[in-house]
């Protein structure tokens, strides 16, 4: 009897410490919807880039990549007496936990500055968001006509 007990008490306090071990971090997700760019003009030195970002825990969108510009920069816009100001967003933008940000028109949205491809319907351009917590999302966003959606 005692040789089957020191076994039996043995598992139970193997399967105990594995219970108690701390759970691994799984890495905060960011979901991306209804990415699009609007097309420009062939020579136009920047165009714009819209999209929807919804994350799982609060995060930040800190920055965009693409090799299809120069640079890219997350942007706002406003107006103020009537003109449209367009300034970077240097230190990202907020994404509230399970609340969808859109970035469209007319508000924030994401700037690809000195386009090294032509921003035409039918074309995509490649985007890398970078988030403070969340992995990065790299995604292929189609071009769409000026007014398209």
């Amino acid at each position: 009897m005692k040789t089957l007990f020191l076994p039996v008490l043995a598992i139970g306090a193997l399967a105990g410490a594995a219970q108690a071990a701390p759970p691994t971090r799984v890495a905060a997700k960011v979901t991306v919807e209804g990415a699009w760019c609007r097309a420009a003009p062939k020579g136009a030195p920047a165009g714009g880039c819209y999209l929807t970002l919804t994350a799982v825990s609060a995060d930040q969108l800190v920055s965009v990549e693409t090799p299809a510009a120069r640079r890219a920069e997350i942007h706002t816009m406003s107006m103020d007496g009537g003109v449209m100001r367009m300034r970077k967003l240097s230190q990202g933008l907020p994404l509230p936990a399970g609340q969808a940000v859109a970035l469209k028109p007319g508000a924030e949205h994401l700037m690809v500055i000195g386009p090294k491809i032509d921003l035409v319907a039918g074309a995509s351009v490649p985007l890398t968001l970078r988030f403070k917590s969340a992995p990065p999302v790299t995604i292929n966003v189609p071009v769409k006509a000026a007014g398209g959606k």
